[in-house]
């Protein structure tokens, strides 16, 4: 015990006794966990409790910024923003409407696609082009903002309403405070008394645009009509941080290496040989413009130098760069896995894989996409436009009234080897471990359609008389044909 604690001791026995076993305690975490201990290996390691809002408030506006740099300049990071969007939107996540009838499923899947081909507010592109859009966004900033749009019927869209991307720059991230009943505002955006989401605060125009004149006020707009895309790390957690976080400084310090690896090839390339002057006497100007007649300012390439004394010329010798690749490779390593992804898909190097190590990791890459599209794009993006597209399309009277589901379909993951991937496929469907609707949605196609042009093609084949060794019905997995049964026979 301390002089302090002894003091505590004799003043209040059971105070004192609880002070010497909370310290106790901390001992005793502190010899279990390496990571508490305190000492020289943790010296100058600062760490902060904050929430996830306290840390995003103070850095998400620089990591934004300096990602969006990273994406422009940097190949690398251009390369990652588009195989997440490849990768998680492909040809677009597509609904599959539930309702009562085929006819009535066939009207709804009609009226989506026209609605699909005009819900850009821009007019740039559909549906599946915002999702793009939307992923690109929330991979590079962090979150992206779409706004729902009702229009009058004088526009004369079937479905009035229209969606308009925003970035995240448009919440107003100073508003902040508490609200008179318990509410609160936080970053831009408005909770409730029960924590909901009830309006965002945005500004009209884009802050950094060339058109923005003078100091712009947000405006509120009710969160009916925002939906907020981002992935979401910690509990509690209101806005998204850009996917670039954890490799930006590795990224821009790989960058200045591989730049100042470049110049110094560069400045090697310019010194090929050096003349070597006999004449004291002679300045080196005067030798450089007996040589060509002019003063040479400047390295190039190939460039011969004039240099005093000595009547002999010397070559210069670039010398090589050791280690070079492995240490880029090293450190690539380190930024895919920041990233959440391979090695080769981030880099497109396949020298070092074979068709096993390739498909391992693209299993686990694929696992990752197949829950960010259906714990994040499904519910925080294509389910809210689905619903908001139903309601106002029975308010339009377009379509009936009456809940209909829908099953979204993500494009199917192509194949490594198609011919392994579908043969291993074809025994999960024979061996009843998977049933043939799952096998067909797993390759992005609807099973109802695909199982009803099967019907209406076998009628066909059976009209016409024809039999194809591909038909189940008459031929064997080899294409040989198959025994027909007598029309008689008896199946006791």
């Amino acid at each position: 015990m301390n002089m302090f604690d002894r003091i505590v001791t004799a003043i209040s026995p059971e105070r004192g006794l609880r002070r010497i076993r909370a310290r106790s305690a901390i001992e005793v975490l502190r010899r279990e966990y390496d990571g508490a201990k305190t000492g020289r290996r943790t010296d100058g390691w600062v760490t902060v409790g904050s929430d996830a809002n306290a840390e995003i408030s103070m850095a998400s506006s620089r990591l934004r910024n300096r990602a969006r740099d990273l994406v422009r300049n940097n190949p690398f990071a251009a390369k990652a923003v588009i195989t997440y969007a490849a990768s998680m939107v492909g040809s677009g996540i597509r609904p599959r409407p539930k309702a009562a009838t085929k006819a009535l499923n066939a009207q709804i899947t009609g009226l989506w696609e026209e609605f699909s081909n005009q819900c850009d507010a821009d007019g740039r592109t559909n549906f599946y082009g915002l999702q793009t859009l939307m992923v690109r966004s929330m991979v590079e900033s962090g979150e992206c903002l779409l706004q729902i749009i009702n229009r009058p019927s004088s526009l004369g869209l079937k479905v009035p309403l229209q969606l308009r991307i925003l970035e995240a720059d448009h919440l107003d991230g100073t508003r902040d405070g508490n609200l008179p009943g318990g509410g609160l505002i936080h970053q831009g955006i408005e909770f409730d008394t029960f924590g909901s989401r009830v309006a965002y605060w945005l500004y009209p125009q884009h802050p950094g645009s060339a058109n923005t004149a003078g100091l712009m006020k947000s405006i509120r707009v009710p969160a009916s009509n925002i939906i907020h895309l981002f992935d979401r790390m910690r509990p509690g957690q209101n806005r998204g941080v850009s996917w670039f976080a954890p490799a930006l400084l590795r990224m821009r310090d790989l960058d200045d290496y591989d730049e100042a690896e470049l110049i110094r090839k560069k400045v090697e390339a310019c010194f090929v040989g050096f003349v070597i002057n006999a004449d004291p006497n002679q300045s080196l100007t005067q030798v450089r413009q007996e040589a060509d007649e002019k003063r040479v300012e400047m390295f190039e390439p190939g460039m011969v130098s004039y240099l005093p004394p000595g009547k002999d010329i010397r070559f210069g010798s670039p010398a090589p760069t050791s280690g070079y690749v492995e240490y880029m490779r090293w450190h690539f390593h380190a930024v895919s896995a920041a990233m959440g992804l391979t090695y080769e898909l981030l880099t497109g190097d396949l020298s070092q894989v074979n068709y096993s190590s390739l498909r391992a990791g693209l299993i686990e890459f694929r696992r990752r996409i197949d829950a960010m599209q259906r714990q994040l794009l499904i519910p925080q993006l294509c389910n809210p436009v689905w619903n908001r597209f139903l309601v106002t399309a029975q308010a339009a009277g377009v379509i009936g009234n009456g809940e209909i589901h829908t099953q979204w379909t993500p494009p199917r993951f192509e194949a490594v080897d198609p011919q392994k991937d579908t043969m291993g496929e074809i025994l999960l469907i024979r061996g009843g471990l998977m049933s043939l609707a799952e096998g067909i949605a797993r390759q992005g196609y609807d099973p109802d359609v695909v199982t009803a042009e099967f019907a209406e093609m076998n009628k066909v084949l059976d009209q016409l008389g024809l039999v194809l060794d591909t038909d189940p019905r008459r031929s064997t997995r080899n294409g040989q044909p198959k025994p027909q049964e007598p029309a008689h026979a008896n199946h006791d």
